[in-house]
């Protein structure tokens, strides 16, 4: 059974063969990886668990939590992330307030559909009423996955090879 995790060191070793799962080149969707983040050292996989946690960093003092950050774990196996990201900033607007990713060799199980209802909990726990959710205009498994959470496509949007489906997700009534 799966489970939602605060990210942990204790989970380096499967959370780099997620990627590698990923293969080089992609993006890996929900689990908050900016490019100047070292995930391959003990080190800088540390400083950057410590980030998605929330966690002061000495480097950062004024930086704030953007997002709550959980990955998707079965046994010791690291199956995808899935972030909650606060307030209504340029970021949020754009990237919306849920982000997830699933590795592909564990596509297809229901993996997003339960871990992205999870999360829709705790943002109606938070108080948000309605949460924007954001997928790629071809990802028509991410486009099922909103839509069975009930959500409203808003909009596309962008132009050339990068074009997304804007859902809102009602939480309330």
């Amino acid at each position: 059974m799966p489970e939602l995790v605060t990210p942990t060191t204790e989970l380096h070793a499967a959370w780099l063969a997620a990627r590698a799962d990923w293969g080089p080149g992609n993006h890996e969707d929900g689990f908050g990886l900016r490019e100047q983040d070292d995930v391959e050292t003990p080190e800088g996989f540390a400083a950057w668990v410590r980030r998605l946690r929330g966690e002061p960093d000495p480097a950062e003092p004024d930086v704030v939590r953007a997002a709550t950050c959980w990955w998707i774990v079965e046994g010791e196996t690291v199956l995808g992330g899935i972030a909650l990201r606060h307030g209504t900033d340029e970021a949020v607007l754009r990237l919306g307030h849920v982000g997830y990713g699933i590795r592909p060799s564990a596509r297809g199980r229901g993996l997003a559909t339960w871990a992205l209802g999870q999360v829709l909990s705790v943002a109606g726990a938070e108080g948000l009423d309605r949460v924007l959710v954001v997928c790629e205009e071809d990802n028509a498994a991410s486009a099922r996955v909103i839509e069975h959470h009930g959500g409203v496509l808003e909009e596309v949007r962008g132009t050339g090879p990068v074009r997304v489906r804007r859902y809102w997700v009602g939480l309330r009534g």
